[in-house]
């Protein structure tokens, strides 16, 4: 029998042990939300790229069409006819007659994503192309986010010579400063032009995003497409939307996002579904390509679904389609896709175990089938051509163990 200090100490153990059980349970699960967020926040960095990438495509090719072009338009009296005060009264859509608008800006509208014509009847006509640099065969246009960071380094190195006392005169300096100023000066100027210039498409974009309601997620997309392609004429368009206080930001970001996201899902359905093992491809890296694409697929679903309650409200609220955020939509048909990815990994080392008989001593089988078990929770389930492959990949391993 133990002696009362001797009781004393085992019960404390006891509950330091009990109290390490809890704190390990709660990093677990600290650990896994942790793991969560940063899979919703990689799968936010990739729509973020692919827009960016998008954008920069978009404006590359808007600048080689106004090479293409030949003559940048450079007479003073096109140029008065390219100089638009911003509008205060709203602007009428142009109609057979010719109106101001379409002698000011004399080249055909663009036409808006075909299932977006009944409600967006006459777009405004475009802006001309803007001029470019060109420098070799290429051409440039100056990057705001340069300049700045020249300003601050510019300011902290004349910060630091006042400091050490530093009196005498720095000619490149100087000229440095002055063409800082004048870059700057330029860009403001571009800005202020193109607030002047594009005023009457920008008030009819507006009004376009405040009244945009749809029922299809793909008309979203085109939306999107379209209002993305009239922007594109913009030298900055955060820094031309600033003098436009009625545009609306949060609808506008809203539509975007939902039409990337959607976007996203779409071509990683579409590079699962076209995913097909190689024969003469090893084993192993034909196993590791099928597990990095369902890795994808899970990670992508899985950062729609942490979110989806407060996006679906929000896009509820936005007059934005938010079914296809739900199981029974396109997420849904993604899980469902993934049902490929279970049939190649069974076919293959179903394969594999026919015809070596080496790999049956390895942990190959047990591979295949927890792939396989993933995937049925994943989806949900499976249908009956990949329940057929788990038939067949089942009675290999009962051949194996019977043996």
């Amino acid at each position: 029998m133990p002696s009362g200090e001797d009781g004393s100490i085992i019960t404390f153990l006891k509950r330091e042990l009990e109290a390490s059980f809890v704190k390990i349970d709660s990093m677990e699960k600290e650990n896994h939300e942790l793991k969560q967020e940063m899979g919703r926040l990689k799968a936010q960095i990739n729509t973020l790229k692919a827009h960016d990438l998008e954008r920069k495509s978009m404006l590359w090719k808007k600048l080689q069409s106004s090479m293409d072009c030949g003559k940048v338009i450079d007479e003073p009296t096109q140029k008065t006819k390219l100089q638009v005060a911003v509008p205060e009264a709203p602007l009428k859509k142009p109609t057979s007659n010719h109106t101001e608008a379409n002698a000011i800006l004399p080249k055909p509208p663009p036409s808006p994503p075909q299932s977006l014509q009944k409600r967006v009847t006459a777009p405004p006509p475009p802006p001309p192309p803007l001029p470019s640099s060109p420098v070799g065969s290429r051409a440039v246009r100056r990057v705001p986010a340069v300049m700045e960071f020249y300003r601050s380094l510019m300011k902290r190195d004349t910060q630091k010579e006042n400091k050490n006392g530093a009196t005498g005169f720095l000619p490149v300096t100087s000229r440095d400063m002055i063409g800082e100023i004048e870059n700057r000066s330029t860009y403001l100027t571009s800005i202020k032009s193109d607030v002047e210039k594009y005023g009457q498409l920008l008030n009819f974009l507006i009004r376009e995003v405040q009244s945009a309601a749809f029922t299809e997620i793909s008309d979203v997309e085109a939306f999107v497409k379209w209002l993305d392609g009239e922007l594109s004429c913009l030298v900055d368009e955060r820094a031309v939307l600033k003098h436009f206080p009625q545009w609306p930001e949060r609808k506008a970001d809203a539509l975007r996002e939902a039409a990337f996201s959607y976007r996203d899902l779409k071509n990683l359905e579409s590079e699962v579904l076209a995913f097909k093992s190689i024969p003469k491809q090893p084993l192993i890296q034909s196993l590791r390509k099928i597990q990095a694409l369902e890795d994808r697929v899970e990670s992508s679903i899985s950062g729609l679904e942490r979110t989806r309650e407060s996006t679906s409200k929000r896009y509820k609220e936005l007059q934005i389609p938010w079914q296809w955020l739900m199981d029974t939509g396109v997420v849904g048909q993604i899980k469902l896709s993934s049902l490929k990815l279970a049939r190649e990994c069974m076919r293959r080392i179903a394969k594999e175990l026919k015809g070596n008989e080496a790999s049956r001593e390895g942990d190959l089988l047990i591979q295949g089938v927890r792939f396989a078990f993933r995937v049925h929770q994943f989806a949900g389930g499976f249908d009956t051509e990949t329940m057929n492959a788990f038939e067949e990949l089942k009675e290999i391993g009962s051949s194996i163990y019977n043996k």
